[in-house]
């Protein structure tokens, strides 16, 4: 039935015609994108992976909508950009996501969605990441000879009195301090920290999580930890050289290192007097920080330009050349800066609630919210002009389009707009996204 309104509203006419309109047009979604989220979700298994291990401690004879069901509800709903539980107070009678969702009937209400996120606990959050490892590991079709994990930390800006909240000086605000790990474009853990730790806290237990799980799984891997100077620990090292684990790290500048790159530094000073124009030179170097046990190789690049010296420095146990290991190997991991600032595109910070659990699965539902568009990326969009576009965008012309929705008992018609621009690009996504 459609729902009537005499109010009509009147725009500025059009060649000699009124313009009026109202909102009486019936079933019409704006999100007919939600269909591809259904697709991915259902190719990559990565709710069922999850309601393997929920437990749900209500009474199941009083309850309409599961845990599962409420957790893709918010997961689809942060995809197609409804990141506020007061969104589904129109959002779960939208029936083209109940379709998505595979109901028929209206979905969880803010309220029923407020009570499942503030139920969360520890061992929900395990069972998503959990889940998001299992996903990764079943997206290789044979073993790989190498996985290179990205940890980097970031800050969740709160303007409220959060349970767990600190003022953190680097970013000048309050906030938390979530730690996160990707593969390539994959995230793995999405982790939710007060901002008064340190940012490589919980780093290595995450790190020896991992890797017993990939070596259970594939033995002979090659593995890497790859991160910024925040996260260079000397029990981090010691316990992936124990391991044969391979890291990378950038090394914070200090007096004592530029005393032993000095020599490396006054040959590139002289080379920018004699010759003018930015001088950049490798070295490598054995060398020991205080509170180090031994010595570790440094990589050193040493620049000096118009602007004076600018030196970078790595620490790795990598054999490799050193110029690769810094300018091929290290510089990408800005593509994990990347994959941390499209989380904030699916509102991985919106951690509002009072309490500490529910934020922490907030940030979760974005992580699941971003697996999902990122499937939609990787296996969907792959050699199209659209192979690296970012989620947002994926969002405005894939995910946010107009459809017509016709209901009757033995099937469900969903009209798209016929003047969406996209249209073989969303039918050749479908088509990827497909079972084979």
């Amino acid at each position: 039935m459609t729902n009537c309104n005499s109010q009509s509203m009147v725009f500025q006419p059009c060649r000699g015609r009124k313009v009026e309109a109202d909102f009486d047009g019936g079933y019409v979604s704006s999100n007919g994108g939600a269909l591809l989220l259904r697709e991915a979700a259902r190719k990559l298994g990565i709710f069922e992976e999850i309601d393997k291990q929920l437990v749900d401690s209500r009474q199941l004879s009083k309850v309409r909508h599961s845990k599962g069901a409420m957790l893709r509800q918010r997961s689809y709903g942060m995809a197609l950009g409804r990141e506020d539980l007061n969104d589904h107070n129109q959002l779960r009678d939208d029936p083209l996501l109940q379709t998505a969702l595979g109901k028929d009937s209206s979905l969880a209400s803010p309220s029923t969605l407020c009570r499942f996120e503030n139920s969360a606990d520890r061992a929900l959050a395990w069972t998503i990441i959990r889940a998001l490892v299992n996903v990764f590991i079943r997206s290789f079709k044979k073993p790989p000879g190498e996985l290179v994990l990205d940890f980097d930390a970031t800050d969740a800006e709160v303007h409220g009195n959060q349970e767990g909240r600190f003022f953190h000086g680097y970013y000048d605000h309050y906030c938390f301090l979530p730690l996160y790990v990707f593969c390539g474009n994959h995230l793995l853990v999405a982790l939710l920290r007060p901002a008064n730790v340190d940012v490589a806290k919980h780093s290595a237990a995450v790190l020896k999580l991992l890797v017993k799980e990939f070596r259970r799984v594939w033995p002979e891997v090659r593995i890497t930890m790859r991160a910024d100077s925040g996260f260079c620990r000397h029990r981090t090292m010691s316990w992936c050289e124990r391991n044969d684990v391979d890291y990378v790290f950038g090394l914070a500048k200090n007096s004592r290192i530029t005393a032993a790159a000095s020599p490396y530094l006054q040959g590139v000073q002289r080379a920018f007097e004699t010759w003018g124009g930015k001088h950049r030179h490798f070295c490598n170097m054995e060398y020991g920080a205080i509170g180090w046990k031994k010595q570790r190789r440094v990589v050193g690049r040493l620049e000096h330009g118009p602007r004076g010296a600018n030196p970078r420095y790595i620490v790795t146990n990598k054999k490799a050349d050193g110029q690769y290991l810094y300018e091929r190997f290290y510089c990408k991991r800005g593509d994990m800066e990347n994959c941390i600032k499209q989380q904030l595109q699916l509102f991985a910070d919106r951690t509002s609630c009072h309490n500490w659990w529910p934020n922490q699965l907030r940030l979760l539902e974005a992580g699941l919210a971003y697996t999902l568009v990122n499937h939609i990326r990787e296996k969907g969009l792959r050699k199209t002009s659209m192979a690296r576009a970012q989620c947002d965008t994926i969002r405005l012309k894939l995910l946010k389009v107009g459809a017509v929705v016709m209901r009757n008992t033995r099937r469900v018609r969903i009209y798209l707009s016929s003047a969406f621009p996209d249209q073989e690009l969303f039918r050749l996504v479908l088509t990827r996204l497909r079972p084979a």
